[in-house]
């Protein structure tokens, strides 16, 4: 079974130390320990955005299971939900007609980033909710999984800064850990759908 990582930095494992500690690895050893022969193949790149999807689509070739991670940067880029979560749509559209399961983790509540000032924090959360609504939406109507990780996790990056790393954004081995266990059920759910 070929897993498959894209989408952004997180995808990626930015501030990890560790290899293992990234998602694809995680995520891989999560399949294995559930019985799944696993290839892994990473073609998330840092600083993507929902309109750099289509092209790592194009180069990851043949894929069991997407997992894709994205939002993060059309947040701070301000990319307008709509035009965002048409190309994660597409996406998402164009791996499932090539017959790949696809699960899909939405934007961040980047309000609890240490670097957005305490005052503008509950607009960017308003404003992060809003994208990943619109994206579960789209990603839903292109045949995904929609992977609920912002809800899973945010409370817990909000209160234990050891979840960063140090560029206090992306997150550490123990942070790409959680953001992993809460992935994993959606990500095992569709290899078991697979296999059967």
């Amino acid at each position: 079974m070929r897993l498959c990582l894209l989408g952004d930095s997180i995808a990626a494992g930015v501030g990890s130390t560790r290899r293992e500690d990234t998602l694809g690895p995680l995520l891989a050893d999560a399949l294995r320990k559930a019985g799944h022969q696993v290839d892994l193949d990473v073609r998330a790149v840092p600083g993507a955005r929902s309109a750099d999807l289509r092209a790592q689509v194009r180069a990851a070739g043949r894929i069991d299971i997407a997992v894709i991670v994205i939002g993060a940067n059309d947040l701070t880029r301000f990319v307008p939900p709509q035009v965002g979560a048409q190309q994660l749509h597409d996406a998402v559209a164009d791996l499932r007609a090539a017959g790949a399961e696809v699960v899909v983790s939405t934007a961040p509540d980047l309000s609890v980033v240490a670097h957005v000032p305490p005052a503008l924090r509950d607009v960017v959360s308003a404003a992060s909710r809003q994208y990943a609504v619109t994206q579960q939406q789209a990603v839903i109507r292109a045949g995904g999984v929609v992977a609920h990780v912002e809800q899973a996790v945010t409370s817990r990056f909000a209160a234990d800064p050891s979840l960063f790393a140090s560029d206090r954004f992306h997150p550490s081995g123990a942070g790409y850990r959680e953001i992993a266990a809460a992935l994993a059920p959606a990500v095992e759910a569709v290899a078991d759908r697979r296999r059967v």
